[in-house]
């Protein structure tokens, strides 16, 4: 290998937010960055505009070569990324490489992950994390292989979950330690202080992190409030989970949990119309306090009711 980390020729890969802090670590400290590959440009919004990726915009500003496949066998992508030559590729928050892409450079590629693999693979570790009530999680870096996720480990470093943690915060804090501990991987795996561990999963039983899709945001009242609660911590400030007010869809994107025997139907609605709105739970309440109403702004509950007439 070569022994000095800022030589080497590295090839990033990414498109959102999350993987920015990873290139501007590498563009901070030094590292060699002879090309970014990111997602072409489509539209998005209400106007359908078209839209440059997080990380596009990026390599722009500091003049990076950038190439953006629709396709990553296509030929003539394939020549581009040999002419750039890499040693080392890193790829953040992309899609799933052919090995004609993952097995080019000869010190291979690493992928930095938001979770303590081998658990939680997938597209949505963050938010599944949040979901299923965890207490900590984390990130992790590994050399990339056939199935996804599965590669050798190299770096790991954990964080506790805050209570009053939801999508949103946990995911800029393991934005930047994620930077962070993908420059200490790439520094001491060029240098051989790195040795790469298989993931050892032969008879656990592992928790995974699939694409999210419209239904996981549904609210199912017979489920705990502790269960329901954590739903909407893990989709919140997007996509959002979601019930029905008066046959509209409202989507909640903070609430309280209260753990205390109930009498009424789970779904139950209770307010007094002036400072609380509370969903009956299989256990207990769940008291929303920033909410959004299909067709109206998000806002706090209390200026909600005050402008709102229930059917």
């Amino acid at each position: 290998m070569i022994k000095d980390p800022k030589s080497i020729r590295i090839v990033f890969m990414g498109t959102p937010d999350f993987a920015v802090a990873s290139l501007q670590a590498l563009l901070d400290q030094g590292f060699n960055v002879v090309g970014v590959i990111t997602a072409p440009d489509k539209p998005a919004g209400r106007g359908l505009e078209i839209q440059q990726s997080p990380v596009k915009q990026l390599a722009l500003s500091y003049k990076l070569p950038l190439l953006q496949p629709v396709k990553l066998k296509d030929p003539d992508f394939l020549e581009q990324l040999k002419a750039w030559k890499p040693d080392l590729q890193i790829v953040v928050a992309f899609r799933m490489l052919p090995e004609v892409v993952w097995g080019l450079p000869a010190q291979g590629t690493i992928n930095l992950h938001g979770s303590l693999l081998p658990n939680y693979r997938g597209a949505a570790p963050i938010n599944w994390a949040l979901i299923n009530g965890e207490k900590k999680t984390g990130v992790t870096t590994f050399l990339l292989k056939h199935e996804i996720d599965t590669g050798d480990l190299l770096l790991q470093k954990e964080i506790e979950i805050e209570e009053a943690d939801n999508f949103g915060s946990l995911y800029n804090k393991l934005k930047l330690m994620g930077a962070a501990v993908l420059t200490e991987t790439i520094e001491r795996y060029v240098q051989n202080e790195i040795t790469p561990t298989p993931q050892f999963n032969a008879g656990q039983s592992l928790k995974s992190a699939p694409k999210l899709e419209k239904e996981t945001g549904a609210i199912n009242w017979t489920s705990s409030v502790c269960t329901i609660n954590n739903l909407i911590r893990g989709l919140s400030p997007v996509p959002g989970a979601y019930a029905k007010l008066d046959g509209k869809t409202l989507k909640i994107y903070y609430a309280v949990a209260i753990e205390e025997k109930i009498t009424v139907e789970p779904g139950t609605i209770e307010t007094d119309g002036k400072n609380y709105l509370r969903f009956a739970c299989q256990d207990g309440w769940l008291q929303v306090e920033e909410i959004q109403l299909e067709g109206k702004k998000r806002m706090k509950t209390i200026p909600f009711l005050q402008g709102y007439r229930f059917s």
